[in-house]
């Protein structure tokens, strides 16, 4: 009579009981059987009914309540790139104008970044009285001077260092090396996103290039990723937005809520994971801003009368693209972007060519300059004005530092001077018109109410309804800040 069953030296199959054992281990049939496994896991999670998606409040972009009720509800920082010269624009010094061709006293041989300085020199540009409060401004920016009336100045603000790259990342970021976040970075950290459709922040590069610093002006640092600038230009909105022409609409959103669904199993296993919340958050982000941008961008939906306002139809190309990009940060502004920055002035081109780096020939390089902010600047403030949108957006107008009295020794052009230059604000939350602090009797050094460039962070996260030393985030084991361990809320300034 035969046994039933496998006999001890067979396998059920019949074959020698060695042989089946090795069959067992052998990874082909392992993984193969593995993934059988697998797929079916996969299949029955893909025809079970379909979880809750994840709620706003599991983004990092979620809307956060400030520390206190604040006055502004968004920032625009207009930035010149170069160092544009206070002493040609902001700052009036009629001794400057007495001594001209005079040595500065006390430094007869001073050495500035590029070498030995000459005499003092006056502007090229006459100061005239302006607007009611009759401040003295210059005539190389007429638009914008006839606005001082809607400005909060600055006149002694200060830099640590006299270098172009430090000095635009100090300004930005509150730090002199790179790979620390911006403020804007720190801004929508703190308070997140209003604008569902659009980046938190938003950086425009000038038509003609971006700063020296690169996207280092507009970086998250360590703060999780979704809070980076996301540079938009009016003439180049976002590159590689729109789905290829070869997948479909149906295939393109099948694929995205797949993708979702895997990143919500991931973030639940890994609960606190900031890159992958931060991950989400921008690939839905990136879905949205497929119907927003076309819209956003289409500046043909502006009034002809608003387009020549701006000089947006310029027939200079520079001068309508940075039009094109004031017209834009308004339009940001309008759908509730938290932090926009607007840059005027490039690196690539060459110093002083395409930015305020007036080293060789002050004169006609900021000839060429000072029209394509001027315009377009002055109307994106009225137009903020008109629209109401200046009572809860606080506009910022800087640069990384200033320049000198003097001439260069042997040019026509001003070396750079961190000791002492302007900023101005306006908008919400602060004195207008209003100047604060002053520089000396040539525009040397700040030598009343000298402020840093750490007071005027702080001021602009207590505008936003920020404490400074609240806003923290820990790296490496230090609690970080945009302020470092410096820095106090200039009250002076605060309507």
């Amino acid at each position: 009579m035969s046994a039933i069953g496998p006999t001890p030296n067979r396998s059920p199959e019949g074959e020698p009981l060695e042989r089946h054992r090795r069959r067992l281990l052998d990874r082909r049939r392992f993984l193969g059987d593995a993934s059988c496994g697998l797929a079916s896991i996969a299949l029955g999670s893909l025809l079970a009914p379909s979880r809750p998606r994840a709620s706003l409040a599991d983004s990092p972009l979620a809307p956060r309540a400030p520390h206190f009720v604040p006055r502004a509800r968004r920032v625009v920082m207009i930035f010149c790139s170069g160092a544009l010269s206070h002493v040609d624009t902001w700052d009036h010094k009629p001794e400057l104008e007495k001594r001209d061709g005079q040595p500065l006293p006390g430094a007869a041989s001073l050495i500035t970044f590029q070498g030995e300085n000459g005499n003092l020199t006056r502007s090229p540009w006459a100061f005239r009285p302006r607007g009611r409060c009759g401040k003295q401004v210059s005539d190389l920016l007429p638009h914008l001077a006839e606005l001082v009336d809607e400005m909060c100045f600055i006149h002694s603000m200060t830099s640590r260092t006299n270098t172009h790259g430090p000095g635009e990342t100090f300004m930005n970021t509150g730090f002199l090396a790179e790979g620390f976040p911006s403020a804007g970075a720190w801004a929508g950290y703190a308070l997140g996103n209003e604008a569902q459709d659009l980046p938190v922040f938003v950086a425009i590069p000038d038509p003609r290039g971006v700063p020296q610093t690169g996207a280092a002006a507009w970086s998250h640092g360590f703060l999780p990723a979704a809070f980076q600038g996301t540079p938009i230009r009016a003439d180049r909105p976002v590159l590689h937005l729109a789905r290829p022409a070869d997948i479909d609409e149906a295939t393109d959103r099948a694929t995205a809520a797949f993708r979702r669904r895997l990143d919500e199993e991931q973030l639940a296993r890994f609960p606190g994971d900031a890159e992958l919340a931060a991950r989400i958050a921008s690939y839905e982000l990136a879905a949205r801003m497929q119907l927003s941008i076309p819209e956003l961008a289409d500046l043909s939906r502006e009034s002809a009368a608003t387009r020549a306002r701006y000089g947006a139809d310029d027939q200079d190309p520079v001068r309508a693209g940075f039009a094109r990009n004031c017209l834009l940060a308004r339009r940001l502004c309008e759908r509730g972007v938290r932090f926009v920055q607007l840059f005027n002035g490039s690196y690539a081109m060459g110093e002083g060519v395409g930015n305020w780096d007036g080293h060789k020939s002050l004169a006609a390089q900021y000839a060429v300059h000072a029209p394509i902010l001027d315009r377009p600047a002055a109307a994106l403030l009225m137009d903020l004005k008109a629209r109401g949108l200046l009572a809860d957006t606080l506009v910022v107008f800087t640069t990384e530092f200033g320049r000198m009295p003097t001439f260069q020794k042997g040019a026509s052009g001003r070396d750079h001077n961190p000791h002492g230059f302007t900023v101005w604000l306006a908008g919400a939350g602060v004195k207008a018109p209003f100047s604060f602090g002053a520089t000396d009797e040539f525009g040397h050094r700040a030598v009343s109410d000298v402020a840093t460039v750490y007071d005027l962070h702080a001021t602009i996260l207590h505008l936003l309804g920020l404490d400074h030393e609240r806003l923290t985030f820990d790296h490496d084991g230090v609690r970080r800040r945009l302020t470092d361990v410096h820095g106090h809320v200039l009250h002076e300034l605060l309507a």
